[in-house]
């Protein structure tokens, strides 16, 4: 399972860290102490936090939008040969249909980080 330190989960979010810190503390978002001695977040419940935080007004604030996109996937939806892949960043929610073999190469499942390139009407999923 991908863990995120609460710097890189507030990357993902958009927020400050201090933000984060504070909703990790208000019980809004779980983490747990890693062997390290490091505050860490669960991919899972970063990616399910993310996709409810989109929009929220305590959330990210306004970000213009750039043609490469850090965030989290939370949802994949497999099909035989295509799958839908969503990936949240910060308030973005980036939608992409790709391969399954790609989905599969990639290890993409919610929690994982992505990155979402956007050219035209095309968003492509890489790994950061």
């Amino acid at each position: 399972m991908h863990t995120y330190r609460l710097s890189a989960a507030a990357t993902v979010l958009g927020v400050s860290d201090d933000t984060l810190r504070r909703w990790v503390d208000a019980g809004r978002l779980p983490s747990r102490v890693d062997d390290a001695g490091r505050r860490v977040v669960a991919g899972t419940d970063l990616a399910a936090f993310a996709a409810t935080v989109a929009g929220d007004p305590a959330g990210p604030g306004d970000t213009s939008a750039r043609n490469r996109f850090e965030g989290i996937v939370t949802r994949v939806l497999r099909g035989d040969v295509m799958s839908q892949v969503e990936v949240q960043s910060g308030p973005h929610r980036l939608v992409s249909l790709i391969s399954t073999e790609a989905v599969d190469a990639l290890a993409l499942e919610p929690g994982a980080p992505a990155v979402a390139s956007v050219k035209a009407t095309n968003v492509v999923v890489e790994l950061p």
